[in-house]
């Protein structure tokens, strides 16, 4: 059996690709962009420079730059009425994960009456969109590299995944001097994020042979870097690496899958509101755990491929150290459970059945090694809070 893969046509990778753009444009032949950010980077006056390369280079172009966490449908609308009514004919993300879920969305918005709600999983999009070009500022999503966006539906609160080769970037510029000034939380967090990608890309039944190399790869990196980038905000040549190695994870999970940990995260940030990279970090020991029978050779090259085991340890002890070592990342990068965040312990119960319902649905566990019921879900739930 074949496996489908796909790439963003151009990837502009090191410090100071950010001054690509206006090539990258012109390459695409694309005149009227519009700049998709949030309120954040307009405040700091990063956008007022990419608007100054881009003016100097002939280009005009619109900014949206009201972009929310966990962007919902109503706010799409926006944007998408701006690129509509200043007749731009691309879309630039400029963020992080929530920017870039955005820019995917309005891209495709903007060429079609549909609502959102009709892109989601299972429905697989791949009509061509508006041209994307994706800068991430931060390493953890690899949103610039995959063909999924994340929208929740503002009417009925779902964390709606929405897949296909329409939400994949025409075009990616991965500048690590972007996330130099990132936060110890958020340096964690989507850290975590990455680290999760390359695990479930690899671990899931959708692997194959060209995700696998990205994945292992990109683990044994975040696995050098990541604490120190924690510790040390300013080491360079750690933001380097896990710029890279975010990139890397992001294309493994695109062409394989992400599995039970994202399937579980999405109703977390729905409900309560907790980042994406956040919740997907406190999940993932726990369903490391629970998965661990289902695939543990796989869990082993993990374990390898992180620095915990050698060729000398079974399968059995590399998988477990691997689930110690999930657990010991979480203590050394201070990850909160949901109890310590401040998440109500009645209403957490109270939602463990429409978690766990959401969660299925969303399809992600089908592609876990062991593929959870909904009770099994619900106690994952119950031993993380």
């Amino acid at each position: 059996m074949s496996n489908v893969i796909a790439l963003p046509r151009v990837l502009r990778i090191g410090a100071g690709a950010l001054n690509d753009l206006s090539v990258l444009l012109t390459d695409l032949g694309c005149r009227r962009p519009l700049i998709v950010t949030d309120e954040f980077l307009t405040s700091t006056g990063a956008v007022a420079r990419l608007g100054q390369s881009l003016a100097a280079a002939g280009i005009e172009f619109s900014v949206f730059d009201r972009v929310v966490p966990d962007p919902t449908t109503d706010s799409l609308r926006p944007a998408v009425d701006m690129a509509r009514a200043d007749g731009c004919d691309a879309v630039v993300g400029f963020g992080g994960g929530s920017s870039l879920d955005t820019a995917k969305a309005v891209a495709l918005l903007a060429t079609t009456d549909r609502p959102m709600r009709d892109f989601k999983a299972p429905t697989t999009t791949d009509q061509p969109l508006l041209p994307l070009v994706a800068i991430p500022t931060t390493a953890g999503s690899g949103s610039e590299a995959t063909r999924f966006t994340v929208i929740t539906d503002s009417e009925t609160g779902e964390k709606m995944l929405c897949p296909g080769l329409a939400f994949l970037p025409t075009a990616a510029i991965i500048d690590y001097t972007l996330t130099m000034s990132m936060p110890p939380r958020l340096t964690a967090d989507t850290g975590i994020d990455a680290l999760t990608h390359a695990v479930e890309a690899y671990v899931s039944v959708k692997a194959n042979p060209f995700s696998d190399g990205f994945a292992l790869t990109a683990i044994s990196t975040i696995a050098s870097c990541l604490r120190s980038v924690y510790r040390d905000g300013s080491d360079e040549q750690a933001r380097e690496q896990m710029m890279l190695a975010a990139t890397q994870a992001g294309i493994a999970f695109s062409n394989s899958s992400v599995a039970l940990v994202h399937g579980m995260s999405r109703p977390l940030g729905a409900h309560f509101h907790v980042s994406h990279g956040l919740s997907n970090a406190m999940l993932f020991p726990a369903v490391a755990e629970f998965s661990l029978p289902g695939a543990r050779s796989r869990y082993a090259d993990c374990a390898r491929a992180y620095g915990v085991a050698d060729d000398g340890v079974s399968d059995e002890v590399a998988g477990e150290r691997f689930v110690d070592e999930l657990r010991r990342l979480n203590h050394d990068l201070a990850v909160p459970s949901p109890r310590t965040l401040g998440v109500d312990a009645e209403r957490w119960s109270a939602l463990l059945p429409t978690m766990a319902e959401q969660a299925l649905a969303s399809g992600s566990p089908q592609n876990n090694p062991v593929v959870p019921t909904a009770d099994e879900i619900c106690e994952i739930y119950r031993r993380i809070y």
